[in-house]
């Protein structure tokens, strides 16, 4: 019996832990970025794992690649599309509210949610973007709190952060964060030196697989 109790305890520790460290892996040809989702933004969360889960984005490419920027992919019209054809147009016919965290930031290997312009700021339901972005100096940053973010001044952990690692804080509280790359952040730098066309398509396919980590792990 106390075997037994033991044994239900010790599972029940493990789903704790996995159903707070929900992680992912994003396969490509330039190696593997492993991405934990944040549990402040469940929506998101559990949508991305739902098309993981499903092979939804096994074929679908990095159709959107700026240098110094971000990395953009999930459009399921970028399926064996043809060299050259325009995408990001594709979607899966519904939107996701937006979960904006003040303390969930577009720091380097952010993973955010892609979206339409519209004023209710709801998210694409497949499309994501990986940030790259650059790092900021003091100066930088205090014209871009008075010219893009309203007068909103950065948290000064995250401005230590946007000066030291980089990022997008531009795009803070206007897309929603919902990731973080914790291993493999060299992919993203690979990708986004890519030559592209005019569209900011990379001119060779760079076709991805998204899998759902099994492993229960304590961090």
């Amino acid at each position: 019996m106390k075997k037994l109790l033991l044994l239900c305890s010790l599972l029940m520790l493990a789903s704790i832990g996995f159903a707070k460290n929900r992680k992912v892996k994003i396969i490509t040809q330039y190696g593997t970025m492993i991405v934990r989702l944040y549990d402040q933004t469940p929506q998101h969360r559990d949508n991305f794992l739902k098309l993981a889960k499903s092979h939804f984005y096994d074929s679908t490419l990095f159709h959107r690649v700026i240098d110094s920027f971000m990395i953009q992919g999930g459009d399921p019209d970028s399926k064996h599309a043809k060299s050259g054809a325009m995408l990001g147009n594709g979607d899966v016919g519904y939107t996701i509210p937006p979960e904006f965290q003040l303390d969930l930031f577009h720091r380097k290997g952010a993973l955010a949610a892609a979206r339409e312009d519209r004023p209710d700021k709801a998210s694409s339901g497949c499309q994501f973007y990986l940030v790259q972005g650059k790092v900021f100096n003091d100066a930088q940053l205090d014209k871009l709190e008075k010219t893009r973010l309203g007068g909103r001044k950065i948290p000064v952990d995250q401005r230590e952060i946007y000066k030291t690692i980089g990022g997008t804080p531009h795009l803070d509280q206007s897309y929603t964060v919902f990731g973080q790359v914790i291993k493999g952040m060299d992919v993203i730098d690979k990708i986004a030196a890519a030559k592209t066309d005019k569209n900011n398509r990379p001119l060779q396919d760079i076709p991805m697989k998204i899998r759902v980590m099994k492993k229960w792990l304590f961090f």
